[in-house]
């Protein structure tokens, strides 16, 4: 359940808020009034905005002996994002413009879980999808918990159970960000929200759909721009594209093209020798292979390593028992060409291939792969 990244620096998903109900006749500037539960009087709250690289101040206000306290001026920007700070744990991101009028309430010491906003469509979408994802991460964090437990006990006959479950925890969970993000799709907030809570190696399709309309109906939002960048990389590896040639030498140096394998079921799967979560994942995908290769049209795993050690990469092989004769490399790690092909930052990661090479999953792990062959190879 988990990945090696690619040594990069990564923006933060945030959790943002956008006012759209805005007064016409309000002058220009922004207001936030609200009124927290448990904070003492006379408690600072910062207002900072998101810029490029860090949060940047941009107001403070007190809290009135019952809680109650306002923030109002003038911000730089026509919108942009802004956290709203009790201290550290207890804080909610907000996206303003000068229109802006937000009303805020909630328990200062649980202000994530409590927070409530009015006066904008898009913020309650925002709360709808706070809460949401808090109450499937704390599922999930408990499911990790429940599996890394039964492993150090030994308990190795439950953990496929665990892992299974996980995943349909996981499933559910993108399918209400989905359903919640598609009711107001041209929203600011939906921009956002695709950027942040989306998996686009998995739900491209919906993410493009939405960068479609976020390009119409928000052409000056930064979040349109980011989707939009953060999309293309991937549009050449998508679910129902065909998948780019590679053609590596294997470890005795004869090229072996991924074209060469057409007619079968093929994973294409990206790993390395120094990968702990590959080395992890490699029994599953041995499993599936003994399972699934002589089935129906066949499946075979097509192996990609971004090793830069060849006497490490063969012994790798060896040691985890990986059968199939389809490994290729060209011993460049990260700078690997079909990783680059594959727009590859993190592996594990794999492609799963139909015969005619269409790309027709990605990153299956465990039993997902298995459930997934057992759908195709009937």
């Amino acid at each position: 359940m988990t990945q090696f990244m690619k040594p990069t620096l990564v923006a933060a998903a945030l959790l943002g808020l956008t006012n759209a109900c805005q007064n016409a006749s309000a002058a220009e500037g922004y207001e936030i009034n609200g009124q927290f539960k448990n904070v003492p009087v006379g408690t600072t709250l910062h207002l900072s905005e998101l810029t490029s690289s860090q949060f940047v101040e941009r107001g403070t206000a007190k809290t009135d002996a019952q809680g109650k306290f306002t923030f109002k001026g003038t911000l730089p920007v026509a919108a942009a994002v802004y956290q709203l700070k009790v201290d550290e744990p207890n804080q909610v991101l907000l996206v303003l413009d000068n229109k802006s009028r937000v009303t805020l309430a909630g328990d200062a010491k649980s202000l994530p879980a409590t927070y409530s906003v009015k006066g904008s469509k898009d913020s309650e979408l925002m709360q709808q999808l706070t809460r949401h994802l808090t109450a499937s991460k704390v599922q999930m964090e408990a499911l990790g918990k429940r599996y890394n437990a039964a492993g150090q006990a030994g308990q190795t006959d439950s953990l496929p159970a665990i892992e299974k479950r996980f995943y349909v925890v996981q499933g559910r969970s993108a399918a209400r960000t989905r359903s919640l993000i598609r009711r107001e799709a041209t929203s600011v907030a939906a921009g956002f929200a695709t950027l942040s809570f989306v998996n686009p190696d998995e739900d491209f399709a919906f993410a493009d759909s939405i960068a479609a309309v976020q390009r119409k109906a928000q052409p000056g939002s930064p979040f349109t721009q980011a989707l939009t960048e953060r999309l293309e990389p991937l549009r050449a590896t998508a679910i129902g594209t065909n998948a780019p040639e590679i053609n590596l030498a294997t470890p005795g140096g004869t090229p072996l093209s991924l074209k060469s394998l057409r007619g079968k079921y093929v994973l294409v799967d990206f790993w390395a020798s120094w990968c702990g979560p590959c080395r992890q994942e490699n029994p599953n995908v041995v499993k599936a292979y003994n399972q699934f290769k002589d089935k129906g049209k066949g499946f075979t795993v097509y192996s990609v390593s971004l090793d830069d050690d060849k006497d490490r990469w063969t012994k790798a092989i060896a040691a985890d028992g990986l059968l199939w004769p389809n490994h290729v490399s060209d011993l460049k790690k990260w700078q690997n060409a079909a990783a680059s092909a594959y727009g590859v930052q993190a592996i594990p990661q794999s492609f799963l291939l139909d015969p005619t090479g269409k790309i027709i999953a990605k990153n299956l792990r465990g039993e997902a792969l298995q459930a997934k062959l057992a759908e195709v190879l009937k």
